[in-house]
């Protein structure tokens, strides 16, 4: 494990946004809203292992301990030292882990990567018939609505599950500009007035619909003006976030549809590599090491981190020595009210290298 080498200030680095010991309110909805789901996880544990005859017996004593120990940390907030969503994100992974459901969505997320590939063709013919401005527009819009399709936001796994529900319909969710955090004009304004990046490390989220018909064009267009990329990818399963294994044969399948990705494989010039992490979160004090030399290696003056998990909850504050690019949709509705925003709220962060070490930025 290593700190990411393009931190500002990694002696000083917190990924957390918020510290729930701290901030009664958001303790007090976080830890409801966990206890609340966690039937939704269970569910899950069990129908992804139908032929187990000690499935139902193994989730029961995972909910039991989950739940015993949100009930203790509402009486104890500080009983485990860092008390924030990373840290409950966490914690189901490890006990779905313990009780023998290394991955519940495996089977989901195949479905759904198999589902996104039929429409990729498509998406990016409609990407090639745009120009300028408005093909910028539309790669970051893509990239939003491919990570509204979150098994871990519970609206949205109502929804996924309830209707058949489209990467079109998702489209609709997007609101309108000005974006809750708007820096889109300060990106596309970058990308057409100064050179290319020279690498760029991408934090991928979600399987199927966010990894195959949002960051995948995304990083295409990166390709084709000359950028080299890193795609990062969780180490272990966590929700239906892409771990990178499955990152690996999502590639060669795009390959197969798309010659810039097939041909930026072949030529290295497309990296998968694995992040080391194994929640839904980002800690950019525990990566891979040999992310990090990659990193270093590649000079990546670009880094992109995607999704709530990785982009609000944690690394929202986080400085970065070279420019970085913030992007998620608010799927909860009562973080995205606290922050000012209403259900799909648009985070669109956009750092210039030259302002990181502005602590006001």
């Amino acid at each position: 494990m290593a700190f990411c080498p393009l931190l500002v200030d990694p002696a000083n680095y917190n990924p957390d946004t918020t510290d729930l010991v701290q901030d009664k309110e958001a303790r007090d909805y976080w830890l409801e809203c966990f206890e609340k789901s966690v039937d939704k996880f269970i569910a899950r544990a069990i129908h992804s292992q139908p032929q187990s005859p000690t499935a139902k017996d193994r989730a029961s004593k995972l909910k039991e301990k989950y739940i015993n120990r949100l009930h203790y940390l509402h009486e104890q907030p500080f009983a485990y030292g860092t008390l924030t969503v990373r840290t409950l994100l966490d914690t189901i992974e490890h006990c779905m882990k313990e009780y023998d459901f290394p991955d519940p969505y495996l089977h989901q997320k195949k479905q759904e990567n198999e589902q996104a590939l039929k429409h990729l063709k498509d998406r990016l013919n409609i990407i090639d018939n745009l120009e300028g401005t408005a093909k910028l527009q539309e790669l970051i819009k893509g990239v939003l609505t491919g990570n509204i399709f979150d098994w871990g936001a519970q609206e949205v796994a109502v929804l996924m599950e309830t209707t058949n529900f489209s990467f079109k319909d998702a489209q609709k969710n997007i609101q309108d500009r000005p974006w809750l955090q708007d820096c889109l004009d300060d990106w596309i304004k970058r990308l057409q007035e100064k050179a290319p990046h020279r690498c760029a490390t991408v934090f991928v989220d979600n399987s199927g619909v966010d990894i195959i018909l949002g960051i995948l064009p995304f990083v295409r267009d990166l390709l084709q003006r000359g950028t080299k990329v890193i795609l990062c990818a969780n180490s272990m399963p966590a929700l239906n976030d892409v771990t990178y294994p499955e990152l690996l044969v999502i590639l060669k399948d795009v390959a197969n549809i798309c010659d810039i990705i097939k041909y930026a494989l072949k030529e290295k010039r497309l990296i998968a590599m694995e992040t080391a992490q194994a929640g839904p979160c980002l800690d950019l004090s525990r990566l891979n090491v040999e992310l990090c030399l990659a990193m270093i290696k590649h000079n990546v003056d670009l880094v992109v981190i995607e999704g709530m998990g990785r982009t609000l909850h944690t690394n929202l504050h986080a400085k970065m020595k070279c420019e970085c690019l913030k992007l998620a949709v608010i799927k909860n509705r009562w973080l995205a009210k606290r922050l000012g925003g209403d259900m799909y709220a648009v985070i669109c962060k956009y750092e210039k290298e030259k302002e990181s070490l502005d602590p006001k930025n």
